[in-house]
């Protein structure tokens, strides 16, 4: 598959959304790098040779599968923070690194403390004069109040899928999150830096904002991406060069069929008072 661009035009997304949705861990807040600079030490002092990047993948990917069998089962919805010990201890215990449960459980711990990108602050001042802006994560509601501090910006509101019973990308948790939003559906973005995110949410009536941080080829979906850009605040682009189309342009431009792509996710708010 190509590296996507978004499906809908910007002048229709900003003629139509009231509210922004965000996927937290990996999208607002760096997990990958977070986790890793904080195992780094644990792993030297077990006296492990590995690559701690590579343990949090592992335990990132182990994390995901099972949430995702969490809630296909369909019975109970287990808190993130327990899915999070489980994919921990599998994973130490792949590696052959002896531990305790109070370790664990510190290292889990960890995931309220991650730090947001660079870009996002930024972005997220200029697109509050705008939209509201949201938070729904898969995290449990009191993971999500010890992260306020550390990601240093207030949302409007901060949603739990624990309020649902299912895990995203259940089409329970865009739903519902809509109802509690007292918004219609179509009128919400989901932004998130996950392809499954993306989908979950266009698939039950959102428009979807795909973060491709990567550039990373999209999945072979119905559900496109209404919109995609590099990430929040793209610094990578200061002479304001986009591509549409795989060719470099001066400045965003519509293609054809009205859409384009955006350097930016601020630029949605573009036409709105600074």
């Amino acid at each position: 598959m190509p590296i996507p661009n978004g499906t809908t035009s910007v002048a229709e997304l900003k003629d139509s959304l009231e509210v922004l949705t965000f996927d937290l861990y990996g999208t607002v807040v760096d997990m990958q790098k977070g986790l890793t600079e904080f195992v780094t030490p644990y792993l030297k002092n077990k006296r492990w040779t590995g690559n701690p990047n590579s343990f949090v993948t592992w335990w990132r990917r182990t994390h995901f599968e099972n949430s995702m069998i969490d809630a296909l089962l369909d019975r109970g919805h287990t808190p993130y923070r327990e899915i999070g010990r489980r994919a921990v201890t599998l994973t130490l215990e792949r590696a052959g690194i002896a531990h305790t449960q109070d370790e664990v459980t510190n290292l889990v711990s960890q995931i309220e403390k991650l730090r947001p990108f660079d870009d996002v602050i930024e972005s997220l001042g200029r697109l509050h004069k705008r939209y509201r802006l949201v938070i729904l994560s898969n995290g449990d509601s009191d993971m999500l109040a010890n992260a306020k501090p550390y990601i240093g910006y207030e949302f409007d509101e901060y949603i739990s899928v624990a309020t649902f019973g299912y895990f995203k990308p259940h089409a329970a948790t865009y739903r519902k999150a809509a109802e509690i939003l007292e918004t219609e559906i179509h009128r919400i973005m989901h932004v998130a830096n996950h392809a499954f995110d993306c989908i979950g949410a266009q698939a039950q009536g959102m428009r979807g904002a795909y973060i491709n941080r990567r550039g990373r080829p999209y999945e072979d979906t119905p559900y496109q991406p209404d919109l995609v850009v590099n990430n929040f605040l793209d610094r990578t682009f200061r002479q304001n060069v986009v591509l549409i189309n795989g060719e470099p342009v001066s400045k965003v431009l519509p293609m054809k069929s009205g859409i384009g792509v955006l350097r930016s996710l601020s630029e949605m708010v573009a036409d709105s008072a600074e």
